[in-house]
């Protein structure tokens, strides 16, 4: 049976279990040099924008954030919070839109209990478990969100007496039901928004969904299975994290952390393509032991088939998702997609864990306003990131030449593609964000509580490397690039960090975190974030919230705005104990945000019964706009 511990512990945790990282990365020794190249506020904290916000004494250690209504921000900022309860500014109102096990349809009415959560019967009828990333859609006329549900707690969706582990064929159905994506129709009420049920529009993708691999991996023979020979029709989205929209507007599903639900029943297969991918022994959810689809004994390539970006498109319920191999194979966390100066299309991913790389895929044909993608998600080069100490950085792309793989190699096993053509490794690169009105993109490095402490051993072996000055990194860091000549396409980009994390109560030194962070904005872990249409970045934590120590005011997790030009960061929601913010989009008047709530503690949002992961409307109550 699967350790009672791995079920409880956290996809970082169990990463670091299956396949240990470095304790170090490639971009420390980046920034360390650049530092010491032009001294601490002079090196890679600063602002590419001409700002210079970093060593002015635009904030202070000891100073509260600055009030509301100062430049571009339109609230007062709040106080930490510690209880379980969602908090806005004054002037804003907050409600729930939909919980987990919330009816889509009819039918599921009342499906959901308090005491024993959903039945397996009418576990794909309702909205899923743990929301994560999220876009919403002008359909028709009408307004239509696409969420993700990351991942199941299966001690609150399973009957006790199976303790958290599947005990047979219909709890494992029940956990994949739970899972994958939700597209639903939304409606205005008379607060807020409700969901439209039995909507045509509503849907369920779970792990159990067929959908098609396209571009160059598909139909080879590292995809093919007992069940599908022809390497072409895959059951299942997983893990599904981060999102993206499509400049046609569809969505972008990315699938994280894959490896997790395989496992072996008998022999386990060997290779780097398993190891490097965390892939081995028992699966998280033991659905090896259910579904020979699961079991890698049995089917070795399964896991070749997942990890993947997956689009969907919410405007056709009867469409097929396609999961676009040309944009890599590893943990995605989100993708950024941007209209490069010459017409192509640009996607930015992370690739979320210690020791891995930020990509961008590049296509090779154009895109024309008021068209669909067609195939050209399907046909472009994959490039790997690299940062230089002089703040400068280029694209290297991933081709047979550079690696030493072919081309369907460097698509299955991307990780070994990107180390073998020399990418920077960073600090679980997660979402990217892409400037609506200047040409920059960002990237959330959430953390490295591992770097000085635990042996460099696994991923790459190298004695240091990724993005990040400061031992034990437990706060994080958010890194920018400006592509050369504002195209996106372009290989050549310059970097800076836009902040670093910290705590300025605690400490004086580089552990206080960048200048604009301070007693009254300081966070750790930056997860998500979310350029609104004014071109202000809304940041997403997903970090520690017990509030002491090193954590000391910092409280629950929390949602903060940012001024790329000036540096200033205020907060501006924070969730209930134990959850973490993820996952944001607008209304089509942007008068109404939809901010997702993972895995809170206590009996959140109904007071009663079980935690449940929702999405919840936040609106100004004058109805102004807010997004």
């Amino acid at each position: 049976m699967t350790d009672q511990h791995d079920v409880d512990m956290s996809w970082d945790d169990f990463d670091e279990l299956r396949d240990p990282r470095p304790n170090e990365n490639q971009f420390d020794a980046v920034v360390d040099a650049a530092i010491s190249r032009r001294g601490f506020l002079g090196g890679a904290l600063a602002f590419g924008s001409g700002a210079a916000v970093f060593g002015t004494g635009l904030f202070s250690s000891t100073t509260a954030a600055r009030a509301g209504g100062h430049g571009k921000f339109a609230f007062e900022p709040i106080d930490i919070a510690t209880d379980f309860a969602v908090h806005v500014p004054e002037g804003y109102k907050s409600k729930v839109l939909v919980r987990w096990g919330d009816a889509l349809w009819s039918e599921a009415e009342g499906a959901y209990d308090p005491e024993t959560g959903v039945s397996v019967e009418m576990s794909d009828k309702v909205f899923g478990e743990n929301t994560d990333g999220m876009e919403l859609f002008e359909v028709d006329g009408k307004e239509v969100i696409t969420v993700n549900s990351e991942y199941v707690n299966p001690k609150i969706n399973l009957p006790a007496a199976s303790e958290g582990i599947p005990q047979n064929a219909d709890e494992v159905k029940l956990l994949k039901n739970l899972q994958g994506v939700t597209v639903m129709e939304i409606a205005k009420a008379d607060e807020g928004y409700v969901v439209v049920k039995d909507s045509p529009l509503n849907r369920r993708i779970t792990h159990e969904t067929e959908m098609a691999l396209e571009g160059p991996l598909a139909g080879h023979a590292l995809v093919q299975t007992n069940a599908d020979p022809e390497g072409k029709t895959v059951k299942g989205t997983m893990n599904n994290c981060g999102s993206g929209r499509t400049l046609w507007n569809t969505y972008l599903t990315c699938e994280e952390n894959f490896n997790g639900y395989f496992g072996a029943t008998g022999k386990m297969p060997e290779g780097e393509g398993y190891t490097r991918y965390g892939i081995g022994g028992e699966g998280r959810y033991a659905y090896e032991k259910f579904d020979p689809r699961y079991d890698i004994s049995n089917e070795p390539n399964e896991p070749h088939r997942h990890g993947f970006v997956t689009e969907i498109n919410p405007a056709d319920p009867t469409s097929t998702p396609k999961k676009r191999t040309a944009l890599g194979r590893f943990k995605h966390e989100n993708a950024s997609m941007v209209h490069a100066k010459d017409g192509r299309v640009v996607v930015y991913m992370g690739d979320d864990e210690r020791g891995e790389y930020l990509y961008k895929f590049v296509s090779n044909g154009v895109w024309e306003e008021g068209t669909d993608g067609g195939d050209l998600l399907n046909d472009g080069t994959l490039y790997v990131a690299k940062f230089n100490d002089d703040l400068s950085g280029e694209w290297l792309a991933l081709t047979p030449e550079t690696t030493g793989m072919d081309a369907a190699e460097i698509l299955c096993f991307t990780r070994m593609a990107a180390s073998a053509a020399g990418g920077t490794t960073m600090d679980r690169p997660e979402w990217v964000a892409s400037n609506p009105v200047k040409v920059e993109s960002y990237c959330a490095l959430t953390n490295n509580k591992n770097r000085g402490v635990k042996p460099n051993a696994g991923g790459d072996d190298t004695a240091v490397n990724g993005p990040n000055p400061r031992e034990t990194n437990n706060y994080g860091q958010i890194v920018r690039w400006m592509p050369a000549n504002e195209n996106h396409a372009d290989t050549a980009f310059t970097w800076d960090l836009y902040v670093m994390a910290g705590n300025p109560t605690v400490y004086e030194n580089e552990y206080a975190g960048s200048s604009n962070v301070n007693a009254g904005n300081m966070f750790n872990s930056p997860d998500g974030m979310v350029f609104d249409s004014t071109g202000m970045l809304w940041i997403q934590t997903d970090g520690d919230y017990k509030n002491e120590g090193e954590f000391a005011g910092m409280g629950n997790n929390q949602m903060l705005v940012g001024d790329p030009e000036t540096g200033e960061i205020l907060r501006f929601m924070t969730v209930p104990y134990g959850a973490e913010v993820t996952g944001l989009c607008w209304s089509v008047d942007k008068k109404v945000a939809f901010v997702g709530v993972q895995h809170p503690g206590g009996q959140w949002p109904d007071g009663a019964g079980k935690p449940r992961s929702s999405v919840v409307a936040v609106w100004r109550e004058d109805g102004a706009v807010i997004g």
